[in-house]
């Protein structure tokens, strides 16, 4: 049947044409029940022959939920026992027009066989599709749309004793609904009926009325889209993202363009930030000058009283000092958030605070609490359950709905619990969840994409001729990886030249062979973005088969490359380049140290080894050019876990060592990103995918700068080039891991560096200012980064005259989309990465007390931030616990720097922590403690006495430790005498 309707309209030019719309309607859809012996089912019905009953609804039922059961409640449309659905067409593409991440879960569902979630196209059934009525507005015509589907249903059905039931927390439309005889019930009432899946009520979306607080705090009315829209483009506000200090619960910062500059704009206290979460996207109005903050930060965790940290008093202290000091002192841009963007509300993983469960034991009565999340920069959040008692200890999920004016939390629901704290398998989930690692097992929807040969999948001369590969297996191509490495991305070989010259090759894993546009493979690798690397465990971009085998360049195989092949004279000049698909045999697998062994051991004369030294030789004079050119050499604090095989328990930690080798790949793998950046660009200017590293704005090594200056040495940071020179005189003859220190530090003022698409920024941008190239992309790591395989198809198309290429190489808008996730994925990876060591260090530090020598790396009002080298980590030192407290240190603005007597701490200075890991007063946030242990300080250092003496009383301390600790206890002795 064909329903058509044509109508006249006017273009852009002025022209009148006429527009004919056809839409086709069906009679042949099937309702997928395999009840049913009506329909004509065109594949395997998706809907039980047995759908549940309830309390309620005593008849076997599906049910079909409207579009707000999905936007509202779809943690309770994706729970196990939710099963048998029915989802509109109308409702799916309501949805998507809504909101895409929900979207996405919904069609996730969808493909669930388990799920039971079945798409009927309402919008194209001749006895469903409704056209829109005079003067109804689209929302009511898709509710109407719903009821008549869901009518349908229940019709079609009646025969077979089953029923259908709409779904909808909308009153007026469960209202129209019961007119005609369809039965309809609230999401709550559902759930209610469900008695044998209690946990779906802790489930439910909180209401926006929930507040306990009505009266406590009344926040500022956020303004309108169209009001922030106007206020950014006269300049009165200012747009940017909410990033909430480590160190200040109460202290947020947005960098935006102020005056044409890029500059860091502070938030502080819970009122200015205006009931915005860590990560939003927001509109800030900026304060006046005399209230821009011009002190240094503190150190403020969130208290055990949610009142006092969100009550009226939570105003940072820096804001109220803020208003005390000299009016004509300029401080730092100050703001207050007037608007939301965008929220980046995301499910929180964290624990219910005991103090906040009233109920007696046992008791199954619905009660407020409050929720702490792991990630301390997230508020509290209030939310209703049942099961607080059995919730205790465990790691949970929890939504945030919504955050009232007039609340002083957040609300939100409980979504799922996770396992007990501490247990080593719940943790790592915890950081994953936290992080947006997308860490499920691949489907079979996935794996169906491999070759069907699986292992057994060879190379064969068939790849050679059809495929016109270059045949590289004579070669003395070998790899160079760290110990135990099994997806091994990059080989490298050389070869002398008849005149003189070397060629150098670059061989590259050819992923692109196995991973083609369109498959759901493609399309999972493009979600997952990158591998993960967590201490015990990586969470593959692609699956085992393909990254640990058939791409994996192992040597003695033949395999599959994409190699760039260069010819390079003495001085580590680029003659010429060439790419090709290639074939290779690897000759050798080394680790970085049995390649340096080679190097170093005169007596390995073979071809292979002489390869290597050239190799070694032609990169220290490529890394000297970057140099040169301002190229940065900077440092970060890398522990590696020795972890015991049967638990894997940490036993040990370490320092990563990096041998001369290490620089011998990544010299060779940044000129073939560089390389192939500057093909890829050539052939596609406007959509080519590249990396960027942004130049930091000068103030962001204000305190570094000052601080150099103390012990005589100036920071140039006029150019990369000067700031690489500064950083090699950056000396102190008696403290040998001074340098290294500098560049720790500066690497943190550093900018994030970026993928982008060419055609959305002009060329002088494309600057990656730490390597001091003007072009570089990523090309070198295909088995573990989404963003090398779409660049091995740009390098594709820009080689063969007859590739044949997809929109999406092409596609501008496309590829900006791509790198905003990939962005955000590579981000993630990083901080989940941090987040495993952090979890192994507190586990390799439990029912310790050890003493280290620490530096100085940052200095707060009420403590100081301490690095303590051997194992790479850092932690607060307080030298007192709240703002305003007594404390024998006093702050010295004009040198940065905390006095007690003749003991000065100040950036870059040395001093003995003790190190432990503490808990909450429930243990469901262990964090390391650093405290002062040398010099010794009354009243700051007693506490390690203390807290040792504690120690050894129950768990016993190293004998080091002990032996620091009657040396401080001799001395608080002297000192109180």
């Amino acid at each position: 049947m064909l329903r058509s309707k044509s109508f006249v309209k006017r273009t852009k030019k002025g022209n009148v044409v006429k527009v004919v719309k056809e839409h086709y309607l069906r009679d042949d859809i099937p309702c997928s029940s395999q009840a049913c012996t009506i329909c004509e089912q065109h594949s395997r019905p998706v809907l039980s022959r047995t759908p549940r009953s309830t309390t309620t609804l005593k008849h076997p039922h599906y049910i079909i939920p409207d579009t707000n059961v999905f936007m509202n409640q779809l943690d309770i449309m994706e729970h196990p026992a939710i099963k048998d659905v029915v989802v509109l067409q109308t409702v799916r593409e309501e949805v998507k027009h809504l909101s895409l991440p929900v979207y996405n879960r919904l069609n996730a569902i969808l493909s669930d066989s388990n799920k039971r979630f079945y798409m009927f196209a309402n919008e194209h059934h001749r006895d469903t599709y409704l056209e829109k009525l005079k003067d109804e507005s689209p929302n009511d015509r898709n509710d109407r749309a719903i009821r008549v589907a869901t009518q349908w249903y229940a019709n079609h059905l009646k025969g077979i004793g089953i029923e259908a039931v709409m779904l909808s927390d909308d009153r007026a439309n469960r209202d129209k609904a019961s007119v005609t005889n369809i039965k309809s019930l609230s999401v709550r009432n559902y759930v209610e009926s469900m008695k044998d899946v209690p946990e779906l009520l802790d489930m439910l979306a909180a209401h926006k009325d929930n507040s306990l607080e009505k009266d406590k705090i009344i926040y500022e009315e956020h303004l309108s889209a169209a009001q922030i829209a106007n206020g950014i483009k006269k300049g009165s506000l200012v747009q940017g993202t909410l990033n909430i200090s480590q160190h200040n619960v109460l202290e947020g910062t947005v960098y935006s363009k102020l005056d044409g500059e890029e500059r860091t704009i502070y938030i502080l206290g819970r009122k200015n930030m205006n009931r915005c979460i860590q990560g939003d996207i927001v509109a800030v109005e900026i304060l006046p000058k005399e209230q821009w903050k011009k002190n240094t930060s503190l150190a403020v965790e969130e208290e055990e009283d949610e009142e006092k940290m969100y009550g009226e008093d939570s105003l940072d202290a820096d804001m109220k000092d803020a208003e005390d000091n000299n009016p004509d002192e300029v401080g730092e841009p100050t703001a207050r958030i007037v608007g939301v963007i965008r929220k980046k509300w995301r499910p929180y993983c964290g624990f219910i605070v005991k103090k906040s469960v009233h109920s007696k034991s046992g008791s199954t009565a619905a009660e407020n609490v409050i929720f702490r999340a792991i990630d301390r920069r997230i508020p509290g959040i209030k939310i209703k359950t049942t099961q607080a008692h059995s919730l205790l200890g465990a790691r949970i999920v929890v939504a945030v709905d919504s955050w009232p004016a007039n609340s002083v939390l957040p609300l939100g629901h409980f979504v799922k619990s996770l396992g007990s704290s501490g247990d080593r398998e719940t943790e790592t989930e915890v950081l994953l969840l936290e992080h947006d690692v997308p860490y499920q097992e691949f489907s079979k929807r996935v794996l169906d994409d491999l070759p069907v040969e699986g292992d057994e999948w060879v190379v064969t001369e068939e790849h050679v001729k059809k495929e016109n590969r270059r045949d590289l297996r004579h070669l003395n191509v070998c790899s160079i990886d760290p110990p135990g490495c099994t997806d091994i991305d990059d080989a490298l070989h050389v070869r002398s030249l008849e005149n003189g010259n070397y060629e150098v090759g670059v061989h590259i894993a050819d992923v692109t062979y196995f991973v083609k546009p369109g498959q759901t493979m493609d399309e999972e690798a493009a979600n997952r973005g990158t591998t993960v690397y967590l201490v015990d465990k990586r969470i593959d971009m692609l699956p085992a088969l393909l990254g640990t085998n058939l791409c994996s360049l192992r040597s003695n195989v033949e395999r599959l490359a994409f190699s760039c092949i260069w010819e390079i004279n003495e001085n580590a000049e680029i003659v010429n380049v060439d790419f090709a698909k290639s074939i290779i045999l690897s000759k050798n697998s080394f680790t970085y140290e049995e390649a340096q062994n080679r190097i170093d051991d005169e007596r390995m004369q073979d071809d292979i080894t002489k390869g290597i030294r050239v190799l070694n030789s032609l990169a220290k004079k490529l890394r000297q050019k970057r140099i040169e050119r301002g190229a940065l050499t900077l440092s970060s604090p890398e522990v590696r876990f020795n972890l015991e095989n049967d638990s894997q328990d940490p036993v040990d930690v370490e320092l990563k060592e990096l041998k001369e080798t290490n620089a011998l790949v990544e010299e060779f793998m940044l000129l073939a990103n560089i390389s192939v950046a500057e093909k890829i660009y050539s052939k596609f200017p406007m959509s080519a995918l590249l990396r960027k590293h942004a130049a930091p704005p000068a103030n962001n090594f204000d305190i570094l700068r000052k601080a150099l200056s103390e012990v005589d040495i100036t920071l140039n940071v006029e150019s990369s080039k000067a700031l690489a020179d500064s950083l090699d005189e950056a000396v102190l003859p008696n403290d040998p891991y001074f340098n290294k220190l500098v560049r720790i530090m500066t690497t943190r003022c550093m900018m994030q560096a970026q993928y982008f698409c060419s055609g959305t920024e002009i060329e002088s941008e494309f600057r990656h200012y730490g390597l001091a190239t003007p072009i570089y992309t990523h090309f070198t790591s295909p088995i573990r980064r989404y963003s090398d395989v779409i660049v091995h198809r740009l390098l594709q198309a820009s080689i063969d005259p007859d590739a044949v290429y997809g929109q999406e190489l092409i596609d501008k808008s496309k590829m900006k989309d791509l790198c905003d996730v990939l962005n955000h994925r590579h981000r993630m990876a990083q901080q989940a990465g941090r987040s495993s060591v952090e979890l192994y260090t507190n586990m390799f530090f439990k029912n310790k007390v050890q003493i280290e020598e620490g530096r100085v790396i940052r200095i707060l009002k009420n403590g100081f931030v301490v690095l303590a080298p051997k194992y790479g980590i850092e932690g607060i030192v307080y030298t007192s616990k709240k703002p305003g407290d007594t404390s024998p240190f006093e702050y010295n603005e004009e040198h940065n720097s905390l006095v007690a007597g003749d003991v000065i701490i100040k950036m870059f200075g040395t001093v003995k922590v003790e190190i432990c890991v503490e808990g909450d007063e429930q243990g469901m946030r262990q964090k390391m403690r650093m405290r002062l242990a040398e010099p010794y300080v009354e009243g700051v250092s007693d506490l390690v006495s203390l807290n040792n003496k504690r120690k050894q009383e129950g768990a016993g301390s190293s004998s080091s430790s002990s032996s620091t600790t009657g040396n401080l206890e001799q001395k608080a002795k002297k000192a109180k005498q």
